[in-house]
């Protein structure tokens, strides 16, 4: 984790950060210290949703109200970076509000399912390998610790992050838990600086997918299939010309697989009543630019009486469904995040 100040802290400076007394957070403030810290943390595209907020409302009101300088790293990846940086009260608010709208995200999302219990709010820091050994403790003391003393669940990832000196470390349980248990991973951090040069983690782009329709190749662009004319393209348009080699004395194909016509499957899938709007698109535009650019056939129920719910059914090749189920994704993410208004 990197770390900036003063790193020389006397015994009494650390005591006063230690979690382990319930006025730490006023200790820490009070106390002069001014130590900042950054905290990166790893969060997958639907959880950055959730704390940019419509047109970056939320991560405004955590950036205002905590005093932490909150910084979501850029680029089309299913894994984001979120770096929050500031005086350790303030680190402490931003991961309370940030724990806090997770929480209400679950809430939110059981109120649609069948589930009965609650599951844990979960955040991923990214820390550089030369400290989560201090993080662990001679023989895990250490983080078995903070486990008891917070009521948090805690995981230090046996393996470094692909490209970097940094392992993941996840933390389950009840926001309180985890804000407490944040504390004391603090105070590691404090105690025990990073050795040497640490590699941060970047998450790579997601490749682009290739899906073929139709003897086409198409890449996806956004909420976009772009015709993709490359050599895959030529291979795949050449091995559906061939008509599969037959030995002699054998009337079937040697290869059943090779088909230059998968035969038509159906998928179904239900969606929000109140999501079915962006999908289907003013007069019906958007459902037909998705069927225009999968191939597939999409037919959408009308509303039954007492259902929060419609159904949507998706017929064609496995590639004509993948593609629409791609681009039906794509709405609703741009819909719920509110990330096509940024």
């Amino acid at each position: 984790m990197p770390y900036s100040g003063d790193t020389t802290l006397s015994a009494e400076q650390l005591w006063s950060l230690r979690p382990a007394c319930r006025e730490m957070e006023s200790k820490v403030s009070e106390g002069g210290l001014n130590v900042t810290l950054t905290i990166r943390l790893l969060m997958h595209g639907k959880e950055v949703g959730s704390i940019i907020g419509k047109k970056g409302e939320t991560v405004k009101k955590m950036r205002e109200e905590s005093g932490a300088r909150i910084n979501i790293s850029e680029g089309n990846c299913p894994e984001r970076i979120v770096t929050i940086t500031g005086p350790t009260d303030a680190i402490f608010k931003a991961f309370a509000m940030i724990a806090y709208k997770f929480e209400e995200d679950i809430i939110n999302s059981m109120s649609n399912s069948t589930a009965t219990s609650k599951p844990p709010v979960t955040l991923r820091l990214v820390v550089p390998a030369s400290q989560c050994g201090s993080l662990i403790g001679k023989g895990g003391s250490k983080i078995k610790e903070i486990r008891e003393s917070t009521g948090a669940q805690v995981q230090v990832a046996g393996d470094m992050l692909p490209n970097s000196t940094e392992r993941a470390v996840t933390i389950s349980g009840t926001p309180d838990a985890i804000i407490q248990c944040v504390k004391q991973i603090c105070v590691v951090m404090l105690e025990s600086p990073p050795k040497g040069a640490t590699i941060p983690y970047r998450p790579k782009p997601a490749s682009t997918p290739v899906i073929f329709a139709g003897g086409q190749a198409y890449t996806i662009q956004g909420q976009y299939a772009i015709p993709h004319p490359d050599q895959l393209t030529k291979l795949h348009q050449l091995a559906m010309q061939q008509t599969p080699f037959t030995p002699l004395g054998q009337t079937t194909p040697a290869f059943p697989g090779l088909d230059a016509s998968p035969p038509a499957s159906t998928h179904e899938l239900t969606i929000p009543n109140d999501l079915i709007g962006c999908i289907i698109g003013r007069q019906g535009t958007k459902i037909n630019e998705i069927r225009q650019m999968s191939g597939a056939q999409i037919k959408i129920a009308n509303a039954t009486e007492g259902s929060s719910e419609r159904q949507i059914t998706i017929t064609g090749t496995p590639a004509n469904i993948s593609l629409a189920q791609y681009l039906i994704n794509a709405r609703l993410t741009s819909e719920v995040t509110g990330m096509g208004a940024l």
